[in-house]
């Protein structure tokens, strides 16, 4: 299926030719044809979604490079935070304009167009285009979270904005909850049904699915001034309606295994036969200061067992020497989550800190939930021992109640780079090192791609001058600790 980038990546004009419908007919393809199904964009869009943020190609996805979760062993640029050699962030920007917001763009006109029969009702219209919603809200979000401003308004049409502009990232957030908030409801019955590979069309999961990213998306944007009102609205809500209760909810897509669905870790790993990563010391002096049992499911014990070692964050590593990926990680058939029920857990426990109306009164609760949810979905033991251990029980881990949910925060999301990542940007914890070559100050942001640069200028310009310049550390809006 042809792909065609909407923005400014690749300036594709889009001729349409005048004729008469009759003749417009003789010179369709049967075999081609121009109205893909809904059902197949939706499917394809969620694939390409969890795929891409689940990579660990460096040329497409560095984030758990940027958690601090792994290193590189014979190519460092990418831990040392060269973005632009690979041009990894356009490879990002591209997959999730491209590939899965215009797919699922088309998916949601082509649902619009359908005729309501016995066979597709009004209720499955409405479904389909709730569940295509919310994942368009996720990628959009997570674009947002991961450059800041970017074309929104005007992004998608490509025959009136060839060169569209950047639009405020925080105006885009808070347009995207009230998108949430419109969708959410209409979700009464399965929707695409077997064509849905997160949830085959469970609108009870789905709801769960919308109001956990509803509750995450105001942890995000709670500590902006401007935006509290908005992010509190948006946490009671998500609350009330219903986040996950279980690892059961989680929002995972199952990998196969036979190619094309394989896990892309084990594409990029053991079927490419690559030895580029070890496990980062930042991660491995954290785990061991804790004697965290999930070492033995995050890790590979092949320098014995029980030995744990991370390469130095950011040098040329020996792949022999240092902590490799466990074999749970790299299996074909290892499910990949766009959202949790660990990571809903510490979201709130945030909430009940912060007493926001409507919420939760227990952090510590939520904290243990969130850790036991994490131990249980990796299938780690020791979790008892683990909950008394003074240096992560609730009343006596040291540090602000920050400190406390951004670490175990942190530890949590393993294997989930963006997510790993912005755990560190949202509590500023745990402390990271400085990449070993490089020197440079952890990202807090991806720059901008280089072809928005040079195709469009003035409009790249006037956002890179509105987020306060196209800097790896320019803060977010929402980065405000």
């Amino acid at each position: 299926m042809k792909k065609i980038i909407l923005t400014a990546l690749s300036i594709l004009a889009l001729v349409s030719c005048q004729s008469n419908d009759a003749y417009e007919d003789l010179n369709r393809d049967p075999k081609n044809p121009t109205k893909v199904d809904a059902a197949f964009l939706y499917n394809n869009a969620t694939k390409s979604l969890v795929d891409q943020m689940t990579s660990t190609n460096v040329n497409t996805n560095i984030f758990r490079m940027l958690g601090q979760h792994w290193t590189e062993t014979t190519y460092v640029d990418e831990a040392n935070y060269d973005f632009n050699t690979r041009n990894i962030t356009n490879a990002h920007w591209s997959e999730m304009y491209r590939d899965v917001i215009l797919d699922l763009s088309t998916a949601k006109t082509n649902t619009e167009a359908t005729a309501i029969s016995p066979s597709f009702t009004q209720a499955t219209k409405e479904s389909r285009l709730a569940q295509i919603e919310i994942l368009s809200v996720y990628a959009w979000a997570n674009l947002v979270e991961t450059f800041g401003d970017i074309p929104y308004s005007q992004s998608l049409n490509p025959g009136t904005y060839v060169l569209p502009v950047y639009d405020d990232a925080a105006t885009i957030y808070s347009d995207l909850l009230t998108r949430l908030n419109a969708a959410i409801p209409n979700l009464t019955n399965s929707g695409f049904g077997a064509s849905d590979p997160i949830y085959a069309g469970n609108a009870a999961s789905w709801k769960k699915f919308g109001n956990s990213l509803k509750l995450r998306m105001g942890i995000r944007i709670v500590d902006v001034p401007a935006m509290s009102a908005k992010a509190q609205s948006a946490i009671t809500t998500a609350v009330s309606g219903g986040v996950f209760t279980s690892n059961a909810d989680n929002a995972t897509l199952k990998y196969e295994s036979a190619a094309p669905n394989t896990n892309p870790v084990w594409v990029d790993l053991v079927q490419s036969g690559r030895s580029d990563f070890v496990i980062a010391n930042t991660l491995v002096d954290f785990m061991n200061n804790l004697d965290d049992p999930r070492r033995s499911v995050y890790f590979d014990q092949n320098l014995g067992t029980g030995i744990y070692k991370g390469g130095p964050y950011g040098e040329n590593n020996s792949f022999s020497s240092y902590t490799h990926v466990s074999s749970i990680v790299t299996d074909p058939t290892n499910p990949a989550s766009l959202l949790d029920y660990a990571e809903v857990n510490f979201y709130l426990a945030d909430a009940a800190e912060r007493s926001i109306s409507g919420t939760p009164v227990s952090a510590p609760g939520f904290y243990t939930k969130g850790i036991t949810a994490s131990f249980e979905q990796w299938g780690a033991t020791g979790l008892a021992a683990y909950l008394l251990n003074p240096k992560v029980a609730y009343a006596t881990a040291p540090g602000t109640w920050k400190v406390k949910i951004g670490n175990q925060l942190w530890l949590a999301m393993y294997n989930r780079g963006f997510e790993a990542w912005t755990a560190w940007r949202t509590y500023d914890m745990p402390g990271f090192n400085l990449p070993a070559v490089s020197g440079l100050p952890v990202p807090t942001r991806y720059t901008y791609p280089i072809s928005e640069q040079n195709l469009n200028k003035t409009n790249y310009t006037a956002a890179s001058t509105a987020i306060g310049g196209d800097k790896q550390t320019t803060k977010l809006f929402w980065d405000k600790n």
